[in-house]
């Protein structure tokens, strides 16, 4: 890992995530305190590729947590294969093993199913762990992750505790859509990630779009600012920007004044609801396109 958060973020960068100076100081300090990052923020502001570019930068896997309502023990830690451990109990009838050698035999680690958070622990090589959209899970599986974000260890009441072989690199994220718990938030570092601005946006355009001109991915980006000020119920995200402007540039586009027609067609690719496609009306269009440069 670079040693300064300008060698940080010019090696993101490089992985095609463009992340600001505030981002680039919390991963730098997440390496030097050995620290789990909570990234907080909007649907779409790009929390997620953020530990993508990470595992990319370190050329380390990436293991995925996707949290939903009702995530629990079995899908994110572990569980045990009930159906070779039933035909291991059935292959053993009329051996003379009694009930506590079978019980051993058949809880080992031969029947033991990895989910990702001990999957994350148990690799030689620390990987980066992402524990996507926590605040989905409902709040008791926070306590599932205290014991593995503040000691790196999981019990397993048939096996004891398993410690880490290495320790990941850990990014949680959250969509704000509930608040985390205090225990939780005192054992991470924190970063909110906001929409980007439109300087930082057209850079993330360049490097994520391939054949797309500077001048263009300014105009794309001035004109997403601006329209993420209008009253929308579901604001754009980064990755909806990327989709248009990958769309505008196969559309021929190359200045959003001479293409009016186009750039008010392709908007399908950042309105998402169609109470936002009623309320961008070309009108609407034409007033923003008329403060973009």
């Amino acid at each position: 890992m670079s040693k300064t958060k300008e060698q940080l973020a010019k090696a993101l960068a490089e992985t095609g995530y463009v992340a600001d100076e505030g981002l680039a100081t919390a991963l730098l300090l997440t390496e030097m305190l050995n620290r789990p990052l909570l990234l907080e923020g909007e649907a779409g502001v790009g929390k997620t590729e953020v530990a993508k570019a990470l595992a990319k930068l370190e050329s380390a896997d990436l293991i995925r947590l996707q949290c939903y309502e009702g995530l629990d023990r079995s899908d994110a830690i572990y569980e045990w294969n009930y159906q070779r451990q039933l035909l291991a109990i059935k292959a053993r009838e009329g051996s003379g093993e009694d009930a506590e050698t079978v019980e051993e035999a058949v809880f080992s680690e031969k029947y033991l199913l990895e989910r990702p958070l001990l999957a994350a622990i148990r690799r030689e090589k620390p990987p980066v762990l992402l524990i996507d959209e926590v605040d989905r899970a409902d709040e008791e599986f926070e306590a599932f992750l205290l014991e593995i974000l503040s000691d790196f260890q999981i019990s397993i009441p048939e096996l004891g505790t398993v410690e880490a072989i290495s320790i990941p690199r850990v990014v949680l994220t959250s969509n704000g859509t509930r608040e985390l718990s205090d225990a939780l938030r005192r054992r991470c570092l924190y970063h909110y990630v906001d929409y980007p601005t439109p300087d930082r946006e057209a850079r993330i355009l360049l490097a994520r779009v391939d054949g797309l001109d500077a001048a263009l991915a300014l105009q794309i980006a001035d004109l997403m600012g601006k329209l993420r000020k209008e009253d929308l119920t579901k604001v754009p995200g980064v990755a909806e920007t990327i989709d248009w402007a990958a769309a505008l540039l196969g559309l021929g586009v190359r200045n959003l004044q001479e293409d009016r027609e186009l750039v008010y067609d392709s908007l399908v690719c950042v309105l998402k609801t169609r109470e936002d496609q009623a309320r961008v009306t070309r009108e609407v269009t034409d007033r923003l396109l008329g403060k973009v440069a």
